[in-house]
């Protein structure tokens, strides 16, 4: 069975902890300690989330020693935001032909009343 990556992009980025961790190490790379520091949450449920966003291919960790540094990566997001960008513009396209043909069909009654 094909993995849907773009599934699994999204769910790593429907939390807010996740959220708020890659956009620290889109300042450059962090330790899970540093990653750690501003949540109220325990290492352990740190180190989880960290999982989840290495399955999706949005973090990687270095091994330098002891010294595991963690890194953004861009892929994965740039495809979700291909993907989001796509269906938006799709979107905005039947918008503009529903404000198009709502304007067709109000522009008699403005004469009538004139």
């Amino acid at each position: 069975m094909e993995i849907d990556t773009l599934s699994i992009t999204f769910a790593a980025l429907a939390d807010p902890t996740r959220r708020a961790i890659l956009a620290r190490l889109a300042t450059g790379e962090a330790t899970v300690n540093e990653l750690a520091e501003p949540f109220e949450i325990t290492l352990q449920a740190v180190s989880k989330h960290l999982k989840v966003l290495e399955r999706a291919g949005l973090i990687s960790r270095g091994r330098d020693a002891q010294y595991r540094p963690c890194r953004f990566e861009s892929a994965p997001l740039d495809s979700a935001i291909d993907w989001v960008e796509e269906h938006r513009q799709v979107w905005q396209q039947r918008l503009d032909r529903l404000e198009t043909h709502l304007r067709n069909i109000q522009q008699p009654q403005k004469e009538k009343k004139s």
